[in-house]
């Protein structure tokens, strides 16, 4: 038998139980809530684990979560016969920061004590929350697999430290006691605990038993507090929406209310119930890639594993809940779910009733739709590219800022652009930028704006958006063109007297695009005049006709396209003072300057600023000299 040792706790540790004990006090039931939860937690793992020895979890009896008191001793306890911890697992899970998520709970605080108090969950420190009502708890355990000989005790005041010993544990599973601080002996009620269980754990399937208050040692006499089924099971009739609430907080450790859900029994080749949550505000590791999925795999109601991505699209993982299915084996594998026609019916099903759901929120509830695109519109664009099957319904949710918009939510979709269309319009027009102020000020929608032509704006240049406006070609049969790429002209709608005007510019200055062509050899891979400039003197645009220009910076990563082509405002006065003087000294410097501006305003670099500043500054004292000011002698 070893001796006792004394541990430190982590300094993350000890903020956690500060907090616990001075400024969640407000909230102090919600103990019970999360060492409820953890010993339901335990057991699922216990499944998990025999299940794939072909061992079945119930062969030492009943699993269970029973909850009793002591008046006379002033305790608590919270006892499960689930999958138990060895000793270096109460070193890890309850010590040290470990897998916890401590530094994240900390930096979520609001200062709100019961929305604090509601994050405890989400972040895997439930059982520091013990500390709120004990100023001494004791936790006995021993590891599903381990011998009698090999149980563990953990003991600490919360005060910075904590106990280990090896002791004899003849069961497996978790042993919680809390020793009540002074002034909590309200908790020592039958009436009242099981008010707390019935108020935040009536929803777990497992049997949380009491016994009945007379007969407190006699564990034959106990019974379920909850009602100990599986929610999703339950017909909806039976169900309220503060039932779906407390399961969706049950499930996701989430405190916020989700924003929608769906609860869908499937019944024909295949036999499964979905009940799927969509959140109202993304989780902190949304956009880490191993982190786990939101949707958790029950066979027959018997927990079974989380998704790794079988069951529900990438673009689609921010959805929450459960899919129970009658048709999979028990023991069934992450590898033996790939390639499962029964999988692959569900996950289908589940994708489609996930994108009606949306679609039914953004008709019927917009401004929660608003608050879903906030969270999550980055993620569902990723199913353009991903999911060619659903591509057209994934459009119909995409939202976005425009022209039209009266403010910089994006509240535009694709139909409502379709919708409004001017006749004779043929195409979608977008513009891509690294931000949604260059997107606003680029010169590329001069024209578009004085034509009174709507133009979206993704703001993302640098990002997703790339991806889905070359997944994307065309929406209602009208195909999207990029504002900065290819010849980019209004011909379809410019009327008789435009299309002459443009005609006769691109004649006038044909011999000074020739020279501005030969000035930039090597730079730029064409100029001509352009339709789409009303006040700026030029702008790049790309060549290439199937990539947009920010697809190209990107994959180039030299801030511009393969093939940058140099459009010129044939109106403006700086190109129509260089038509004049075809002799003009300075012509290839103000030419390598039109190109540069050009490059900044497109929200791209300068390869040699020091190049583009010489330039400027010789053109600045050439413009000087040729007009003196007052006092000074003619040049």
């Amino acid at each position: 038998m070893d001796t006792q040792e004394s541990f430190a706790f982590q300094a993350e540790v000890v903020q956690i139980l500060d907090l616990m004990v001075h400024s969640l006090y407000s909230n102090k039931e919600i103990f019970l809530r999360e060492l409820i939860s953890n010993g339901s937690d335990a057991i699922d793992r216990l499944r998990l684990e025999l299940l794939a020895k072909s061992e079945l979890p119930e062969a030492e009896g009943p699993l269970r979560i029973r909850v009793s008191y002591d008046s006379d001793a002033r305790t608590i306890t919270v006892a499960d016969n689930g999958i138990g911890m060895s000793r270096q697992e109460v070193i890890e899970h309850i010590g040290t920061i470990a897998k916890s998520g401590t530094r994240e709970f900390l930096a979520a605080l609001t200062g709100d004590q019961r929305q604090d108090a509601s994050l405890i969950g989400q972040f895997g420190v439930g059982f520091y929350s013990a500390f709120i009502v004990a100023d001494r708890v004791t936790l006995t355990t021993r590891r599903s697999g381990l011998t009698a000989a090999e149980g563990v005790r953990w003991e600490s005041d919360g005060r910075g430290a904590y106990t280990l010993e090896t002791v004899e544990q003849p069961d497996r599973g978790t042993t919680v006691v809390l020793h009540l601080r002074e002034g909590e002996d309200d908790l020592l009620s039958d009436y009242r605990l099981r008010g707390i269980i019935t108020k935040y754990s009536d929803h777990i399937s497992l049997p949380i038993v009491m016994p009945p208050e007379k007969d407190a040692a006699d564990e034959s006499a106990e019974a379920p507090v909850n009602q100990a089924s599986a929610l999703w099971a339950r017909p909806k009739s039976e169900l309220t929406e503060q039932d779906y609430k407390d399961f969706y907080r049950h499930v996701t450790g989430d405190f916020a209310d989700p924003l929608t859900w769906v609860h869908s029994k499937i019944e024909g080749t295949y036999e499964y119930t979905l009940l799927l949550f969509i959140p109202s505000r993304a989780p902190f590791d949304l956009w880490i890639p191993q982190a786990g999925r939101g949707i958790k795999l029950h066979i027959r109601r018997v927990f079974v594993l989380e998704d790794s991505g079988q069951l529900m699209p990438q673009y689609l993982r921010f959805v929450r809940g459960v899919i129970d299915s009658a048709d999979l084996p028990l023991n069934v594998s992450r590898e033996l779910l790939q390639g499962s026609r029964v999988v692959d019916n569900i996950r289908s099903n589940a994708t489609k009733k996930v994108l009606r759901l949306l679609a039914d929120m953004a008709e019927k509830e917009p401004e929660k739709y608003a608050t879903f695109w906030q969270e999550f519109g980055a993620v569902l664009k990723e199913g353009l590219p991903e999911d060619f099957g659903n591509r057209d319904e994934i459009a119909k949710l995409l939202r976005f800022t425009s022209t039209k918009s009266a403010s910089d939510e994006p509240d535009v979709s694709l139909a409502d652009y379709s919708g409004r269309m001017k006749e004779g319009q043929q195409h979608i027009y977008y513009l891509l930028a690294p931000g949604l102020a260059a997107a606003k000020a680029s010169p590329h929608l001069e024209a578009f704006r004085k034509k009174g032509i709507e133009v979206l704006l993704l703001g993302d240049g640098e990002g997703i958006d790339n991806w889905v406006v070359a997944s994307l070609r065309e929406f209602d049969g009208k195909r999207l063109q990029s504002v900065a790429q290819g010849s980019g002209d209004l011909s379809e709608l410019e009327d008789e007297a435009e299309a002459e005007a443009k005609q006769q510019a691109s004649a006038e200055l044909a011999g000074l695009v020739g020279r501005l062509k030969e000035a930039l050899d090597g730079r730029a891979y064409d100029v001509r005049v352009s339709s789409r400039l009303t006040t700026s003197p030029a702008c790049i645009v790309a060549n290439e006709a199937d990539i947009d220009i920010n697809l190209a910076r990107r994959l180039r990563g030299s801030g511009l396209p393969s093939q940058p082509v140099l459009e010129i405002n044939p109106q403006h006065p700086l190109i129509r003072r260089l038509n004049r003087e075809p002799a003009d000294p300075n012509l290839a410097g103000w030419a390598h300057v039109l190109f540069d501006q050009a490059v900044l305003t497109l929200g791209a670099r300068i390869e040699e600023p020091a190049a583009f500043v010489g330039r400027l500054n010789d053109l600045l004292v050439s413009l000087s000299a040729e007009s003196p000011g007052p006092g000074d002698p003619p040049s």
